[in-house]
């Protein structure tokens, strides 16, 4: 298995294990995950309504580029990027896309 694939696969654990644990059949709010992958784009929203309120939005994004995976969004309190290190994915490898370019040379993982 190539690197692209089995960071594909690690994303894709990583949204499917989320949405399996705050999925529930008596909400009426449900968990999608969107797999684009010919175009390397993971995501995990919420759609559906609570009561009279819609509930719409993005819980998780991920994009594989440049044979790096770009956490673009992360709406929980869950360390995805220190999950994917315990995956296997070095941390050369992790861009963390929702801080700007200055921000991630402070971090441990790349900075694009």
């Amino acid at each position: 298995m190539d690197k692209i694939d089995s960071y594909r696969q690690a994303i894709e654990q990583i949204l499917t294990e989320h949405a399996e644990l705050t999925s529930s059949k008596d909400s009426g709010v449900k968990a999608q995950l969107i797999f684009d992958r010919e175009r390397h784009h993971y995501q995990l929203s919420y759609v559906g309504w609570q009561g009279d309120k819609r509930a719409f939005g993005p819980v998780m994004h991920f994009d594989i580029e440049d044979g790096k995976i770009w956490v673009q969004y992360n709406g929980t309190e869950d360390a995805v990027a220190e999950r994917l290190v315990e995956m296997g994915v070095p941390p050369t490898d992790i861009v963390l896309g929702f801080h700007s370019a200055f921000k991630r040379q402070f971090t441990r993982y790349a900075v694009g």
